[in-house]
């Protein structure tokens, strides 16, 4: 199993290997993971994610192959790992991810004249199916909204979070990330960090500064520590965390949906889907939502499309019944 320890201002990556002993992983895996971390502003997550894949091929390579210097694999050791994963039965979505990752490291290692050819140059991803996301109707927000009471702290909590989710289209990590001084109650705006650590300014409904308004003095009651700056906390006055997020939402939904995914991404696509389902402008979603082209906003419009197939064919003259 691999291990990461963390000495001095650096990482050291260690590797156990079939004899048991330790060796370190290569000098440019650790720089390429600090280049994306202090260049690149990549977040803990994503990090851990790169470190992850990269840890697993590394380990894969020396097993399978001996090679300890990732900068002499070539495609077939690449297209080799790509099977033993498949045959792990790691869909394709996810092998995609990881190679992402070995084909970021390799231009990192073009990038710095360590190689001159990436193994991945001619690299296909395996092909996916896109399952659509079925977002929240109007109708069932509306409902779960006033179908959860909102009396003590957990209700006020979890109403806010349902309220930032459908009226923000915010993501559940930048939620869990807000704090007390993001929060301008004056101008109605809250400050969001999204990735790569991009900050963007985000209009708060009337009805989800009410919110905020009535949640605030339940919150001050339960903080565990006077220093803690995060909005939204456990009931025992901690900085709320990801899973308990996306267990407030499934629970929240589960009496008014009966679709199968409810989830704070589902909230997000409802968000998105609903506006362009009322004329807003795409580049004004994907400003909204922190997407960096808009090709990401772009699978949101699926539902739009059918919306507005709605409204020619009961609109158009030559589709109306004399």
């Amino acid at each position: 199993m691999p291990a990461v320890f963390f000495v001095g201002n650096s990482w050291v990556f260690l590797l156990w290997n079939v004899n048991f002993e330790y060796k370190y992983l290569s000098m440019p895996v650790e720089h390429f993971l600090e280049y994306l971390q202090l260049e690149k502003k990549y977040s803990p997550h994503t990090l851990t994610a790169y470190r992850i894949d990269l840890l697993s091929f590394r380990e894969f390579v020396a097993l399978e192959f001996e090679l300890k210097d990732l900068g002499q694999v070539n495609y077939s050791e690449v297209r080799s790992w790509i099977v033993h994963l498949v045959d792990s039965g790691i869909s394709n979505l996810s092998i995609n991810r990881k190679i992402s990752s070995l084909r970021s490291f390799y231009m990192f290692l073009l990038k710095t004249k360590q190689i001159e050819v990436s193994p991945l140059a001619k690299h296909r991803s395996l092909k996916v199916m896109r399952k659509v996301q079925i977002p929240f109707s109007e109708s069932e927000i509306r409902n779960a909204l006033e179908a959860n009471k909102d009396d003590t702290f957990e209700e006020k909590r979890n109403k806010l979070i349902v309220e930032l989710f459908y009226s923000t289209g915010i993501r559940r990590a930048e939620l869990t990330g807000i704090k007390l001084k993001n929060v301008d109650m004056e101008e109605r705006f809250l400050k969001v960090l999204g990735k790569r650590n991009k900050e963007r300014i985000l209009p708060l409904l009337p009805s989800v500064a009410d919110s905020i308004k009535a949640y605030l003095p339940a919150r001050f009651e339960v903080v565990a520590d006077p220093r803690e700056e995060h909005l939204f906390l456990t009931g025992k006055g901690v900085k709320i965390y990801d899973r308990l997020v996306y267990d407030i939402i499934k629970n929240y939904f589960r009496g008014v949906s009966s679709k199968q995914k409810q989830s704070p991404h589902i909230l997000r696509h409802s968000f998105a889907t609903h506006l362009l389902n009322q004329g807003a402008d795409l580049n004004a979603v994907k400003e909204l939502l922190g997407h960096s082209s808009l090709a990401a906003t772009q699978v949101y419009t699926h539902n739009s499309i059918a919306e507005l197939h709605k409204v020619y064919e009961k609109a158009h003259p030559r589709n109306r019944k004399n």
